[in-house]
């Protein structure tokens, strides 16, 4: 269990800058230089990561899994490799629409590395015209990335190359193509290998070494998010698997590590991620594939596991654990996954964390799936080389009861009946934002009751100037309060103040000021919430506190669910989830109570009528009946 004090109280002052977030501490850079890296590297003909042939494939994984892999591979082999047309690339600037560029561009990856898998397992040569042709489509290919990543042009200029996520991913599975069957391409024609050095270089190499500060998650001033370990961690397996010019490799490589230093330099000191756990197996998980590759690389003399930050980025991941497939879901991240439990058993063991360790035991019997298909290539591969060695773990895994993650003011809460709640202060600005400043969730016995409801299908409109006119970034769709229907606003001054922290024998719980969230029309003075957890009662209490500057004609309190809603009882709403219920008392003097439901109709809204198994999102709307500049009120929420 995560270890904290039983009286223990933190007042947060987080009111500074978006620039003052980067701490510069320079892990990598302070610990290592390029001599350094030059001595340590193993040669590219020496380094060999991975399986190359049947009897290595044998001697680590399972004959079930690679029997597997050769089947999906033989799938494969019909699939065909079409170009993208001018128009298919257009489609994002035409009518905002990323699907059908997504499909081909993803298929064909996915396509390739299933077949090169195949035949490096197989290593009978029936893989490699197929793997051929599908080379060199992506080969021939304008541009690796997708549209949406390269503003408004919908085309790419091939002039001025730009990296992007799915870029760095295509030259890792070129890469990893070289080096699995590099040889087999060379009887084919020598070219071809020659082709994938030349694309590979002039789409990657040669921007990343010769200038990334044109790259804004490449930032030294400003905070960066998961692209830059996702691209830096492909950077670094391209590079070690092709580049043949050993001092330019390990410049690429030490290039790589500094980037690296400006995703850790973004995160605060308890290692938070403000995109959330969805979005961690992308951004602290990729981190992570980083090191394993650089560790592997330099025979271990480059490495940083025992470093608190990273020990404690990883541990985050468990820490907004809920149940099964739900984790703590606010901004932008999905409410559910699967966690790679073979990724975080690796990941416990390198930073010595049972905890995280067993972890990804747990999760790895619950789902005991071999992903190959997917991005983080690096990834795939090292999960196959761990199936033979991770304990089967039958045990229920146990969360943590409680866990307070400062530097992005998360808290998380359960008791022994199944009760839990995560709640959280920060600001209006964080890496994909919603405007849910002091919004709150509440689970009961592993199941959603009061939900963030997360986020739609991406699109053009979803990160550009509209984004906030869609109703699942908005606070008003959020469990939050609506003064004169005006909720709050986007932005890094939009932010909780007063945020302290409490946790005791009695209560764990969050109080917090979030009138700084809101613009000045909305005319709140104060508004002070306080969310909390009361262990002996088994409750769930939302006390908020507010003082207007003038009387408001409406004034409403959000609750977002997926459950049935019973409003019949005045005082009282009933929340059935399945066999489940959550009891929410109110004031019935205070407020009267409708319910409404979200569009799930357009192209940002449709995943909305599968996301939370099929069972829409309801908003149940309390609205006060005589709304004053100043009042006080209560919501009590109790399992039944």
């Amino acid at each position: 269990m995560m270890s904290i004090p039983r009286i223990l109280i933190f007042l947060l002052c987080f009111v500074v800058s978006s620039k003052a977030q980067i701490t510069p501490r320079n892990i990598f850079g302070k610990g290592y230089s390029l001599e350094a890296v030059q001595q340590s590297l193993v040669p590219l003909s020496q380094w060999h990561p991975y399986p190359q042939n049947s009897s290595e494939w044998k001697a680590q994984v399972p004959d079930s899994v690679l029997q597997k892999i050769i089947k999906d591979g033989e799938k494969a082999l019909n699939y065909k490799f079409e170009p993208i047309s001018a128009t298919i690339s257009l489609d994002y600037v035409r009518s905002g629409d990323r699907n059908r560029h997504g499909n081909i561009s993803f298929g064909k990856r996915n396509n390739l590395f299933q077949l090169l898998l195949a035949e490096s397992i197989e290593d009978k040569g029936r893989f490699m015209e197929a793997i051929l042709n599908g080379i060199w489509s992506i080969c021939e290919e304008s541009y690796w990335g997708v549209p949406a990543h390269i503003g408004h042009t919908g085309l790419p200029d091939v002039t001025n190359p730009v990296v992007d996520l799915f870029s760095a991913e295509t030259a890792s599975v070129l890469a990893i193509a070289d080096y699995w069957v590099g040889k087999k391409l060379d009887k084919i024609n020598p070219l071809i290998r020659k082709r994938i050095y030349h694309e590979t270089n002039v789409r990657i190499f040669n921007p990343m070494l010769n200038n990334p500060e044109r790259f804004g998650w490449m930032s030294k001033t400003k905070p960066v998010n998961n692209w830059n370990p996702w691209i830096m961690s492909n950077w670094i397996m391209s590079n070690l698997l092709l580049e043949k010019d050993e001092s330019r490799r390990a410049r690429m490589l030490y290039g790589a590590m500094i980037g690296l230093d400006s995703y850790l330099n973004s995160l605060g000191e308890d290692g938070g991620c403000d995109e959330g756990p969805s979005y961690w197996f992308a951004a602290g998980g990729s981190v992570f594939d980083g090191l394993e590759l650089i560790q592997s690389a330099t025979q271990n003399r480059v490495n940083i596991y025992q470093n608190e930050l990273i020990k404690k980025m990883a541990n985050y991941v468990y820490k907004t654990h809920i149940s099964g497939e739900y984790f703590v879901n606010f901004a932008d991240a999905d409410p559910t996954l699967r966690p790679d439990g073979l990724m975080l058993y690796r990941f416990g063991k390198a930073i010595q964390e049972p905890q995280l360790q067993h972890f990804g035991e747990w999760a790895f019997t619950k789902y005991p799936q071999v992903k190959t298909e997917g991005y983080q290539r690096m990834r795939r591969i090292q999960n196959l080389l761990t199936v033979g060695s991770i304990k089967a773990n039958d045990t229920e895994y146990q969360p943590v009861n409680e866990a307070w993650i400062s530097d992005i003011q998360v808290m998380t809460a359960r008791d022994n009946t199944g009760l839990f709640l995560a709640t959280h202060g920060g600001h209006n600005d964080e890496s994909h934002n919603h405007n849910d400043v002091g919004d709150f969730i509440i689970y009961y016995k592993g199941k959603p009751m009061i939900i963030d409801a997360g986020r739609g299908n991406y699109t053009a409109r979803t990160f550009s100037k509209q984004r906030y006119e869609l109703w699942f970034t908005q606070s008003q769709h959020h469990n939050l309060p609506m003064i004169n229907g005006i909720g709050q606003k986007d932005g890094r001054s939009f932010e909780a103040h007063d945020v302290v922290f409490l946790s005791n024998e009695k209560e764990i719980g969050l109080t917090m000021n979030i009138a700084g969230a809101y613009p000045k029309d909305a005319g709140i003075q104060t508004w002070k919430r306080g969310v909390k957890l009361l262990k002996q009662k088994h409750q769930i209490e939302i006390n908020d506190d507010f003082v207007l500057s003038q009387n408001p004609q409406s004034l409403q309190q959000v609750l977002m669910t997926i459950c049935q809603v019973d409003t019949s009882k005045a005082g009282q709403i009933i929340f059935t989830n399945d066999d489940t219920q959550l009891v929410a008392t109110y004031d019935p003097n205070l407020f009267s109570v409708s319910t409404d439901m979200p569009s799930t109709e357009g192209m940002e809204y449709d995943s909305f009528k599968t996301k939370w198994g099929k069972k829409l999102v309801t908003r149940v709307l309390l609205t006060h009946k005589k709304p004053n500049t100043k009042g006080k009120y209560q919501l009590k929420f109790e399992g039944k």
